[in-house]
């Protein structure tokens, strides 16, 4: 057992948070990912490793191994390692600290309470004190962070977040199945009815649209394939905030501090009562 191996499963934008967070405060951390991550805003998302091999987010580096023990050597070394695994069977090898579930998948997908002396699961989907130690809220508002020890997180409610009166507008969903082809990169100021990126389909080629003026602040990975309806972007109204497009967000930190709280709290404890 590695001492202070966390691993957290899944390295979108929200997991990320966690992830740095973790890192910063000494613990050694391992992301599990698929092979092809999904991630919207995946400037500020250490899943990209999986694309490219490396990928930064806010001067910290994660890289991806391609083994268990390319895993380990990295981790010794004291970097952030990305291993494909969605299925987690390194976990029983590695015997981490604790599991973080942060997949944000709103169900749960194979996270057990006996994973590690410590699991924790992000938003909708698992029942602290049954499947997990602790649930930490990811829906906004009063409670987002909160740690809960028994019971669940709030439902999801499919609204996005409200940045100057905009909710499911910022988003752009797939007009058809197909190959997403980026054209416009994120970062860069689109104006509503903009060509942002086309789906190659079945029955030709069909452009992406932008939604709204504003930036683009996230995008599905060029080459990804998409199914119709996927949200494949997203939009800030706000076109000063360039820096968001690759930083860590207010959410994903705050969840974080819960992951910690939680995390401190729950170290040992389950040691101590099995004796």
């Amino acid at each position: 057992m590695m001492e202070n191996l966390i691993i957290v499963r899944g390295g979108g934008d929200i997991a990320t948070g966690t992830i740095y967070k973790l890192y910063q405060c000494g613990f050694n951390v391992l992301v599990l990912e698929i092979s092809s991550p999904s991630a919207i805003r995946r400037k500020a998302a250490f899943c990209e490793a999986a694309y490219e091999g490396k990928h930064e987010v806010e001067g910290v580096i994660c890289s991806m191994a391609g083994s268990v023990e390319e895993a380990a050597f990295l981790l010794k070394e004291g970097r952030i390692a990305l291993l494909i695994d969605p299925n987690g069977l390194c976990i029983k090898k590695l015997r981490p600290l604790a599991v973080v579930d942060a997949t944000m998948a709103k169900a749960n997908l194979g996270t057990y309470r006996d994973m590690a002396p410590v699991t924790i699961g992000l938003g909708p989907g698992f029942y602290a004190g049954k499947d997990v130690d602790a649930v930490i809220e990811t829906m906004r508002g009063h409670n987002l962070g909160k740690v809960i020890y028994e019971g669940q997180a709030m439902e999801n409610t499919g609204i996005p977040g409200n940045i100057e009166g905009y909710t499911s507008e910022r988003v752009i969903h797939s007009p058809a199945s197909g190959v997403l082809r980026e054209v416009r990169q994120i970062g860069d100021i689109v104006k509503k009815d903009d060509i942002v990126s086309f789906i190659e389909s079945d029955s030709g080629i069909i452009p992406v649209k932008a939604s709204l003026d504003g930036i683009l602040r996230g995008v599905i990975h060029d080459g990804y394939v998409v199914k119709k309806g996927l949200k494949i972007a997203d939009i800030d109204p706000r076109k000063e905030e360039y820096d968001n497009c690759f930083t860590i967000s207010d959410k994903a930190r705050c969840i974080a501090g819960g992951v910690l709280e939680a995390l401190l709290k729950l170290k040992g404890k389950r040691h101590d009562i099995c004796g």
